[in-house]
C-alpha cells in the first residue's frame, strides 16, 4: 500500500507558504516552480541577483531556492545581503557546486541547507517541508495543530507539549501562548497582546503582559533552551531554537 502524500504546508495565518526560485536555467526554474505551485504555495522566480534581491524585497517569501552562480552577483553574496532584510527566511542552496569545502561556505554564510544538481524533486520538497516546520515558518492545515520547534500545541485538545512533555497552562496562559505561536518569529507588542489575548482595555496596564509573560517562560521555557525573547523597546517574540 502506498503512502499517502505529505500534507501540503500553509503558513500560520494560513495562507499559501511563498517561496522564491532563483537561478538563471529557465527549463530548471519551470519544473521547480511547477512542482512547488503542486504544493499550493505561492511562487515566484528571479534569474540573478538583483532581480532575487528586489524580488525577495517587495514579495517577502518564507523561503528561498538559490542557485550558487548566477550571472552578476554569486549566490553568498545575494545570500548575505537578503538576510539583511530577512533574517529569517529559510534557505535552500541548490547548486552543481559539491565539494565539502563548497558546502561549508554555504552553511557558513548562513544558508540552511544544501543540495547538488542533479537533483530529486522530491528531495528538494521534502527539505523545503523540513525547514519551514523547524524554523516555525509553516504548518499542517486544519487549525488544530501548531508547531515552533519543538513546542507543539494542540488546539482542540487544548494541550501543549515541549520536546514530547505535557505543560500544564492556565486558560489565559494558553491563549497568549496560542497568539504567539501563530505568529512565530514576529515581533509583537505589549499592546498588541493585551488587544487579542484580553480583548479589553486594560487601561495602559501593560505590566499584565509582562506578568502572563514571566508565568509561561517558567512553563515552557524551564531548563530549555530559551523560545520566548524580549525585543526591548519593541515587544515579545516566540523563534526556535536555532540548533
Amino acid at each position: 500500500m502506498e503512502n499517502p502524500p505529505p500534507a501540503a504546508l500553509r503558513r500560520p495565518d494560513g495562507s499559501p507558504v511563498r517561496i522564491l526560485v532563483v537561478d538563471d536555467e529557465p527549463d530548471l526554474t519551470e519544473v521547480l516552480s511547477g512542482a512547488l505551485r503542486s504544493e499550493g504555495w505561492d511562487v515566484r522566480s528571479a534569474d540573478d541577483g538583483t532581480s532575487a534581491l528586489d524580488m525577495a524585497s517587495a514579495f517577502q517569501p518564507d523561503a528561498v531556492i538559490l542557485d550558487w552562480m548566477l550571472p552578476d552577483l554569486d549566490g553568498l553574496a545575494v545570500l548575505r545581503r537578503m538576510r539583511a532584510d530577512l533574517p529569517h527566511v529559510c534557505v535552500l542552496f541548490l547548486t552543481a557546486r559539491d565539494s565539502v569545502e563548497d558546502r561549508i561556505a554555504g552553511i557558513t554564510a548562513g544558508g540552511d541547507d544544501y543540495v547538488t544538481k542533479p537533483f530529486s524533486l522530491e528531495e528538494v520538497l521534502a527539505r523545503l517541508r523540513g525547514l519551514l516546520r523547524r524554523a516555525g515558518m509553516a504548518r499542517e492545515p486544519g487549525g488544530n495543530r501548531l508547531v515552533v520547534g519543538d513546542l507543539v500545541m494542540d488546539e482542540d485538545a487544548m494541550e501543549v507539549s515541549r520536546a514530547g512533555h505535557l505543560v500544564d497552562l492556565s486558560r489565559t496562559e494558553f491563549e497568549l501562548l496560542r497568539f504567539l505561536m501563530r505568529n512565530p518569529r514576529r515581533v509583537l507588542s505589549k499592546d498588541q497582546i493585551l488587544d487579542r489575548v484580553w480583548s479589553y482595555d486594560f487601561g495602559g496596564r501593560a505590566h499584565i503582559v509582562e506578568l502572563y509573560i514571566s508565568y509561561l517562560r517558567k512553563k515552557i521555557d524551564a531548563d530549555r533552551a530559551p523560545l520566548i525573547h524580549t525585543v526591548r523597546g519593541a515587544g515579545y517574540v516566540l523563534k526556535p531554537d536555532p540548533s
